[in-house]
C-alpha cells in the first residue's frame, strides 16, 4: 500500500476511517440490516490519504461483492434500461422490477394480508422476515403496505409475497403495455 504510511501499512486513523466509512455506505444503500457493537467516528485523515483510503475502499467492495455480499450496492442501480412491471390482485397492488439479483419490489407497494390456505406453509416463512425487519407493515386500510425496496430472488417469490398465493411471477407481473415479464424477457431471446 504506498503512500498509506512510511512502513507501508495502515495506521490506527486509517482503520477507524475505514470502519466509518464502511459503515457509512452500508447504512445509506440500506441493502442489509447494520449490526455493529460500536459506533466509529470519523478520524482525522489528509486530503490525499483520504484519496488512498477511499481507492481501497472501492477494491474493498469490488472484492465482497464479488463474493456474493454485495454489501455496499444499491438493491436498484439508477439505470435508464430497468422497466417497470405491475402486479393487481385481490387487495394488491405493486410495482416491481427485475435486477441483475433478482426482482425488487418497490417502496409503497400494496399487498394482500389474507393467505390463501393452499400456500399457508410457503407464504408464512416469507412473512416473518418481512414484519420483523419492518420492510412490510400494514396500513390504514388494512392492506400490507411495503416501506422500502425489497429484493427477492426472482419474480415468482416476489408475485407470492403480494398475493398471498402460490404465483408465477414470471406471468403475473407485467409491464404498462400489458405484457407478461415472461413475454418481455424470455421470449425475445427465444426468437
Amino acid at each position: 500500500m504506498l503512500g498509506i504510511s512510511r512502513t507501508h501499512s495502515f495506521t490506527q486513523a486509517h482503520i477507524r476511517y475505514l470502519e466509518w466509512y464502511c459503515l457509512e455506505q452500508a447504512q445509506s444503500v440500506d441493502r442489509f440490516a447494520v449490526e455493529n457493537g460500536n459506533t466509529p467516528s470519523k478520524s482525522f485523515v489528509t486530503e490525499p490519504m483520504e484519496a488512498a483510503l477511499l481507492d481501497v475502499f472501492d477494491t474493498l467492495s469490488t472484492l465482497v461483492a464479488t463474493l456474493g455480499y454485495p454489501l455496499f450496492d444499491p438493491v436498484i442501480r439508477p439505470s435508464a434500461t430497468n422497466e417497470l412491471y405491475y402486479l393487481k390482485g385481490k387487495d394488491a397492488e405493486a410495482t416491481g422490477e427485475l435486477v441483475e439479483d433478482g426482482f425488487v419490489i418497490r417502496q409503497g407497494s400494496l399487498g394482500r394480508t389474507e393467505i390463501a390456505p393452499s400456500a399457508k406453509d410457503q407464504i408464512e416463512s416469507l412473512r416473518h422476515p418481512l414484519f420483523d425487519g419492518g420492510v412490510i407493515v400494514t396500513a390504514e386500510n388494512g392492506r400490507l403496505r411495503f416501506t422500502q425496496d425489497y429484493l427477492f430472488r426472482t419474480p415468482s417469490g416476489a408475485a407470492c409475497a403480494v398475493l398471498r398465493r402460490s404465483a408465477n411471477g414470471w406471468i403475473e407481473w407485467k409491464n404498462a403495455e400489458g405484457k407478461t415479464l415472461d413475454e418481455t424477457r424470455r421470449k425475445p431471446a427465444e426468437e
